[in-house]
């Protein structure tokens, strides 16, 4: 706190150990921050520490020049208020839930007879509000079910007792095909349509085992009064709702009006998914993506999207899972972090959710603006790896050989995370003797970076090694050998579990195997692999060329040269017959090679 200002040092000692809410102030009179506390004075205390890390972080509280306080009854309070003063000043580093205008809801209308139908913009005018939906093709899915079931008016007519008993109105052509009943010349009872509208409002809510239960109970009601065709009618309603039902992903029976929360996160931004269950199916499902301000952690986004969403979508569940502990209290609420069964098979499937939505924005992001793409790819690798900066250029080393012959090593580089192979290096190495991994890595590093420096190349800020511990430590002993340690990050890649390995400590990263960090390196990895591969390869089959054909007095280069662009191999130039040798090499070397390989 020394190079705290004196008025915030002041400011500090006097918070309570109470819930509330703080602001952070900046010298020009703007709020900053927005945040809840379970106890003010340790967590505003908490950012004028020398613990904090965050370079975010540490640059706002730069910025603050005072802080308000207000002081709530329970953390609950503190919650809802936090959640209402972001929504009203928007402060620059607060993560804030995408505007959902632009998603469709189903309305019922306030009116005789209502109509239902879908609409993007909410207007407070007493009628009812279902969604949002997370697609367009979701939301017709629904009123096309109840369209199928519940046919309901869609013209604009005031159906009032006093227009339809003066016949104001006419019959139309939804009428003569099926879909209406006809309530503006008085075909249809207000009470008969209601009983429809409250059926399709179950619909609409998931309900969808109340529904059945009724169908099947007019159906048979039908069938014991010898009413057939109405019978068939319900069945038919039945058989649409059963083939509606299949569509959803029903995960159990047992559970039933639940909300299920989880997050997936990258560099820039949180993605809180959302799944409504009832009656054992999934009835709703929900992504937002929310922008990083801070060092934000799962848990935070949690905590601002879960009151959002469950009040955007009308939710009363009093059961709650979510993909971390979350520290909220809401009132009747129980939240629980499920760890096996039907429960965490849910979890599971948010976050696929989550992840789909964030690897479509991704793709679109690709398309439309690859730069930003890149960005976010190397600001990822950054944090991952616990690196200065991006990698902006990445080097792999590989070593190949075989019971210690032709060894040979080869060095890949990647620029913004894909392959440039124009700078690709091969390396016979010179130096080693025999099969040597270790110092066989330690020569081709040396040469590779001693040449860079003598030449006033630019050097990598990534150096990844193919191989665990040893492997790391040989290349290690060259950067120091050339001054580079500490000026290039460099790490090892073990096959068998895919460890991270980095100087100095024993102890390997782990890195989630979808990470897109872990899938460049692993890239990159089998690249150099495969290069270097190929040049051992060339070399072992030079290597056979010369055993055969190198030894013979007078067959030099050129003229074995020759032979294998003719015959490819020297088991052909073997088999060759000797006009075909004269023609190719001459009638002395044709005798020279018929007398030292016909042997």
């Amino acid at each position: 706190m020394a190079n705290t200002p004196v008025h915030i040092q002041n400011l500090l000692k006097t918070l309570p150990h109470k819930p509330g809410v703080y602001q952070h102030i900046d010298k020009d009179g703007n709020i900053l921050y927005i945040g809840k506390a379970k106890d003010l004075k340790k967590r505003v205390s908490s950012y004028f520490t020398k613990s904090v890390t965050s370079a975010r972080i540490a640059v706002m509280v730069k910025k603050v020049v005072d802080i308000r306080t207000i002081i709530t009854d329970s953390e609950g309070d503190a919650l809802l208020l936090e959640n209402n003063l972001i929504k009203e000043h928007q402060p620059r580093y607060n993560i804030n839930l995408k505007d959902d205008k632009s998603y469709p809801y189903i309305t019922i209308r306030k009116e005789r007879f209502p109509r239902i139908y879908g609409l993007r913009n909410i207007k407070r005018d007493g009628s009812e509000y279902y969604g949002p939906y997370p697609s367009v093709k979701a939301m017709k899915a629904v009123l096309e079910l109840i369209k199928q079931m519940y046919p309901t008016r869609t013209c604009k007519y005031l159906l009032s007792e006093e227009n339809i008993e003066k016949g104001k109105f006419k019959l139309c052509l939804e009428y003569h095909i099926g879909n209406c009943k006809g309530p503006c010349e008085d075909l249809q009872s207000e009470a008969d349509y209601n009983a429809d509208v409250d059926a399709a409002r179950k619909i609409i809510k998931g309900q969808l085992g109340e529904v059945k239960r009724n169908l099947k109970e007019r159906m048979a009601s039908h069938a014991a009064n010898l009413e057939f065709e109405q019978a068939q009618y319900c069945k038919e309603r039945l058989d649409a709702i059963e083939k509606y039902a299949a569509k959803s992903t029903v995960v159990s029976f047992r559970m039933t009006n639940i909300d299920v929360f989880s997050v997936s996160m990258d560099a820039e931004f949180g993605y809180v998914n959302y799944l409504k269950i009832v009656e054992g199916a999934i009835v709703q499902s929900y992504t937002v993506e929310m922008k990083k301000k801070l060092e934000e952690e799962p848990q935070d986004f949690l905590h601002l999207a879960i009151p959002e969403i469950r009040d955007l979508f009308g939710s009363t569940s009093r059961r709650v899972f979510t993909s971390h502990p979350v520290a909220l209290e809401l009132e009747g609420v129980e939240f629980a972090v499920p760890q096996k069964g039907e429960k965490k098979k849910l979890i599971d499937l948010s976050i696929k959710n989550a992840m789909y939505y964030r690897q479509e924005k991704l793709k679109n992001i690709q398309i439309v603006d690859p730069d930003r793409h890149v960005k976010r790819i190397m600001t990822q690798m950054k944090t991952d790896l616990r690196m200065p900066e991006e990698p902006r250029h990445l080097e792999c080393f590989d070593n190949s050989n075989i019971q210690g012959t032709n060894p040979a090593s080869a060095c890949v580089v990647f620029k913004n995370g894909k392959p440039s192979k124009k700078d690709y290096r091969k390396f016979n190495i010179k130096t080693v003797e025999g099969p040597d991994d270790f110092a066989s890595m330690e020569e081709v590093v040396h040469r590779r970076y001693r040449r860079l420096l003598d030449e006033g190349e630019p050097l990598p800020q990534l150096i990844v090694i193919d191989g665990g511990k040893g492997q790391l430590s040989a290349a290690l002993s060259s950067l120091e050998r050339l001054g580079l340690r500490g000026k290039i990050t460099i790490i090892g890649i073990a096959k068998r579990l895919e460890e991270i390995y980095f100087p100095g400590d024993p102890y390997p990263l782990y890195l989630d195997k979808r990470s897109e960090t872990l899938k460049i390196i692993q890239q990159a990895r089998d690249e150099a692999h495969r290069f270097s591969l190929s040049h051992h390869r060339n070399r072992r089959s030079k290597g056979a060329y010369k055993s055969e054909l190198d030894g013979i007095k007078g067959i030099g280069p050129e003229t074995i040269k020759s032979l294998m662009r003719k015959f490819k191999s020297v088991k052909k130039v073997k088999e060759a017959p000797f006009e075909a040798l004269v023609e190719c090499v001459g009638l002395q070397k044709a005798k020279l090679l018929q007398t030292h390989l016909k042997d």
